[in-house]
């Protein structure tokens, strides 16, 4: 019986030697740098996904980087949620968070910072979970009362948005080789734990790092341009012509309008990836192809242009 070829060939080791060296000018670039991610959507519920991206940001941690971690959780607070029997409630998209709402929260995203935590630390990274209520370090203030039918207002409870991030934690378990694995609660002048949207909270946390990158880890690949052709490295002036333009759908809108705001808050480049391709983050992070859209400032020169451009050129070691 003739032997069946491997669907997935192993690579030849002159392909592996090519790929280590193209990484090469991304490890020397953003060694000793800070990298915010933002982590959810199928890389979450998908155990295999998130031992990969577990592994990956061990790496980068172990090869000089300083990444961040920022999780959501949203449908494990509603699986706990229709457990227990409490109903979920939304207005215009937001989970209305009344207290006993607030406790589920809480207990979700705990066990999934706990999780995430330890399989960094299976990998050899020193993963430490925190949230915003340690420390007080992310000051947040209630969103007000939206508007709801018939000029009525609808609380939305315990639900919040960044006012202030005291960065002095984060900076203190960067400088001890830590990767800060934050939940996205803060807490308000009274005390009082809040829900944060975990890509608000992410972009709020690079900017006030001045961070090298922000990644956004979301269920959908990078932005397309006006022939329909993904677009793998964009300005924020460039990006804001497809909002402006109606190229970019309105569901994306607001994350890519986020991403505008980071670059020009100081956070170098802001990274739209599909978190449900495997090593997503070391993909789009160390290879010149990577795996989505980057938007950047529009100041240059920038080392992601430049970098990519040499090593998809015939001159260049990846060509």
């Amino acid at each position: 019986m003739a032997a069946r070829a491997p669907t997935n060939p192993m690579p030849t080791p002159a392909t592996v030697a090519r790929t280590l060296a193209e990484a090469l000018p991304y490890l020397r670039a953003y060694h000793g740098r800070t990298i915010v991610v933002r982590f959810g959507g199928r890389a979450m519920t998908d155990p295999a996904l998130k031992q990969t991206f577990a592994r990956d940001v061990a790496l980068l941690r172990l090869v000089g980087m300083k990444p961040i971690v920022v999780h959501g959780g949203g449908w494990r607070i509603d699986d706990l949620l229709a457990k227990l029997g409490i109903a979920v409630r939304r207005h215009d998209g937001v989970r209305i968070t009344d207290e006993r709402t607030l406790n589920v929260v809480e207990m979700a995203l705990d066990e999934l910072n706990q999780e995430l935590t330890g399989l960094v630390n299976q990998h050899g990274g020193r993963a430490v979970g925190v949230n915003g209520q340690d420390g007080r370090f992310i000051r947040a203030r209630r969103l007000a009362p939206a508007a709801g039918p018939g000029g009525s207002r609808v609380d939305l409870g315990h639900v919040g948005e960044v006012e202030a991030i005291d960065t002095e934690l984060v900076a203190l378990l960067l400088s001890r080789g830590f990767v800060p694995v934050v939940m996205p609660l803060g807490v308000d002048e009274a005390g009082t734990a809040l829900h944060i949207n975990s890509d608000r909270l992410a972009g709020a946390l690079a900017r006030a790092l001045a961070a090298e990158k922000l990644v956004l880890m979301t269920n959908e690949s990078g932005i397309v341009d006006r022939q329909g052709r993904p677009a793998w490295i964009l300005t924020a002036r460039e990006a804001e012509g497809l909002l402006a333009d109606g190229t970019v759908p309105p569901e994306r809108a607001p994350r890519v309008a986020a991403a505008i705001d980071a670059v020009r808050s100081g956070v170098r480049s802001v990274h739209l990836i599909d978190g449900g391709v495997p090593s997503a983050l070391l993909l789009e992070v160390l290879t010149a192809d990577g795996v989505g859209t980057a938007i950047r400032s529009d100041d240059g020169p920038h080392f992601l242009d430049d970098s990519r451009a040499y090593l998809l050129s015939p001159q260049g070691d990846a060509a």
